[in-house]
Protein backbone atom coordinates (compact mmCIF):
# COMPACT_ATOMS: atom_id res chain seq x y z
CA UNK A 1 0.00 0.00 0.00
CA UNK A 2 1.42 3.41 -0.91
CA UNK A 3 1.48 6.51 1.30
CA UNK A 4 -1.69 8.04 -0.15
CA UNK A 5 -3.70 4.83 0.23
CA UNK A 6 -2.38 4.36 3.76
CA UNK A 7 -3.57 7.83 4.76
CA UNK A 8 -6.99 7.25 3.18
CA UNK A 9 -7.29 3.94 5.06
CA UNK A 10 -6.26 5.68 8.29
CA UNK A 11 -8.84 8.45 7.84
CA UNK A 12 -11.58 5.95 7.00
CA UNK A 13 -10.80 3.63 9.90
CA UNK A 14 -10.56 6.53 12.35
CA UNK A 15 -13.93 7.89 11.21
CA UNK A 16 -15.67 4.51 11.42
CA UNK A 17 -14.06 3.67 14.78
CA UNK A 18 -15.62 6.81 16.30
CA UNK A 19 -19.13 5.98 15.18
CA UNK A 20 -21.41 3.42 16.73
CA UNK A 21 -19.70 0.81 14.52
CA UNK A 22 -16.97 -1.28 16.13
CA UNK A 23 -13.42 -0.80 15.00
CA UNK A 24 -9.94 0.14 16.08
CA UNK A 25 -8.03 2.81 14.23
CA UNK A 26 -5.06 2.63 16.59
CA UNK A 27 -3.65 -0.43 14.79
CA UNK A 28 -3.98 1.36 11.44
CA UNK A 29 -2.19 4.42 12.86
CA UNK A 30 0.65 2.25 14.16
CA UNK A 31 0.90 0.47 10.80
CA UNK A 32 1.06 3.74 8.87
CA UNK A 33 3.67 5.21 11.22
CA UNK A 34 5.78 2.05 11.10
CA UNK A 35 5.69 1.94 7.30
CA UNK A 36 5.98 5.72 6.74
CA UNK A 37 7.55 7.47 9.75
CA UNK A 38 7.87 10.67 7.72
CA UNK A 39 4.05 10.91 7.69
CA UNK A 40 3.95 11.41 11.48
CA UNK A 41 2.07 14.72 11.58
CA UNK A 42 -0.10 14.03 8.54
CA UNK A 43 -1.15 10.71 10.07
CA UNK A 44 -1.90 12.27 13.47
CA UNK A 45 -3.91 15.10 11.93
CA UNK A 46 -5.89 12.84 9.57
CA UNK A 47 -6.64 10.30 12.29
CA UNK A 48 -7.76 13.11 14.60
CA UNK A 49 -9.97 14.72 11.95
CA UNK A 50 -11.54 11.41 10.96
CA UNK A 51 -12.14 10.33 14.55
CA UNK A 52 -13.49 13.78 15.46
CA UNK A 53 -15.91 13.74 12.52
CA UNK A 54 -17.03 10.28 13.58
CA UNK A 55 -17.63 11.56 17.11
CA UNK A 56 -19.57 14.51 15.74
CA UNK A 57 -21.72 12.11 13.69
CA UNK A 58 -22.63 10.39 16.97
CA UNK A 59 -23.34 13.86 18.41
CA UNK A 60 -25.67 14.50 15.45
CA UNK A 61 -27.44 11.18 16.04
CA UNK A 62 -28.06 12.30 19.63
CA UNK A 63 -29.29 15.67 18.40
CA UNK A 64 -31.83 13.92 16.18
CA UNK A 65 -33.13 11.53 18.87
CA UNK A 66 -36.58 12.15 20.35
CA UNK A 67 -37.33 12.52 24.06
CA UNK A 68 -35.31 11.15 26.97
CA UNK A 69 -37.63 8.19 27.63
CA UNK A 70 -37.09 6.86 24.12
CA UNK A 71 -33.33 7.26 24.49
CA UNK A 72 -33.23 5.44 27.82
CA UNK A 73 -35.39 2.57 26.58
CA UNK A 74 -33.05 1.94 23.65
CA UNK A 75 -29.81 2.08 25.62
CA UNK A 76 -29.83 1.54 29.35
CA UNK A 77 -26.14 2.47 29.57
CA UNK A 78 -26.89 5.89 28.15
CA UNK A 79 -28.36 7.00 31.50
CA UNK A 80 -24.83 7.20 32.91
CA UNK A 81 -23.58 9.07 29.84
CA UNK A 82 -26.44 11.54 30.09
CA UNK A 83 -25.71 12.15 33.75
CA UNK A 84 -21.99 12.71 33.11
CA UNK A 85 -22.71 15.19 30.32
CA UNK A 86 -25.29 16.99 32.46
CA UNK A 87 -22.84 17.23 35.35
CA UNK A 88 -19.65 18.11 33.46
CA UNK A 89 -20.84 19.62 30.17
CA UNK A 90 -18.72 19.60 27.03
CA UNK A 91 -15.38 19.00 28.85
CA UNK A 92 -16.46 15.39 29.57
CA UNK A 93 -16.07 14.83 25.82
CA UNK A 94 -12.31 14.72 26.39
CA UNK A 95 -13.18 11.07 27.15
CA UNK A 96 -14.91 10.56 23.80
CA UNK A 97 -11.97 8.39 22.72
CA UNK A 98 -12.60 5.84 25.47
CA UNK A 99 -13.97 2.45 24.42
CA UNK A 100 -17.62 1.76 25.28
CA UNK A 101 -18.38 5.12 26.91
CA UNK A 102 -17.01 7.48 24.26
CA UNK A 103 -19.83 6.94 21.77
CA UNK A 104 -22.44 7.24 24.52
CA UNK A 105 -20.96 10.53 25.67
CA UNK A 106 -21.09 11.97 22.15
CA UNK A 107 -24.69 10.84 21.63
CA UNK A 108 -25.67 12.19 25.08
CA UNK A 109 -24.01 15.54 24.36
CA UNK A 110 -25.99 15.85 21.14
CA UNK A 111 -29.24 14.83 22.77
CA UNK A 112 -28.69 17.37 25.57
CA UNK A 113 -27.97 20.05 22.93
CA UNK A 114 -24.51 20.74 24.32
CA UNK A 115 -22.94 23.61 22.39
CA UNK A 116 -21.62 22.01 19.19
CA UNK A 117 -18.50 24.21 19.05
CA UNK A 118 -17.52 23.20 22.58
CA UNK A 119 -18.32 19.57 21.80
CA UNK A 120 -16.20 19.69 18.64
CA UNK A 121 -13.29 21.26 20.53
CA UNK A 122 -13.25 18.77 23.41
CA UNK A 123 -13.80 15.76 21.16
CA UNK A 124 -10.90 16.86 18.93
CA UNK A 125 -8.55 17.54 21.85
CA UNK A 126 -9.32 14.18 23.50
CA UNK A 127 -8.91 12.24 20.29
CA UNK A 128 -5.70 14.03 19.31
CA UNK A 129 -4.21 13.38 22.77
CA UNK A 130 -4.96 9.67 22.46
CA UNK A 131 -3.41 9.40 18.98
CA UNK A 132 -0.41 11.48 20.01
CA UNK A 133 0.21 9.20 23.01
CA UNK A 134 0.07 6.13 20.78
CA UNK A 135 2.37 7.68 18.18
CA UNK A 136 4.83 8.85 20.84
CA UNK A 137 4.90 5.37 22.38
CA UNK A 138 6.06 3.73 19.17
CA UNK A 139 8.80 6.24 18.39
Amino acid sequence: MDEQSSLVALFTSSFLAATLLPGGSEAVLVGVLMAYPDLYWQALILATIGNTLGGMSSYLIGWLLPDEKAVLKKAEGSARGLEWVRRHGAPILLLSWAPLIGDLLCVAAGWLRTNWVGALFFIAVGKFARYWAIAAAIQ
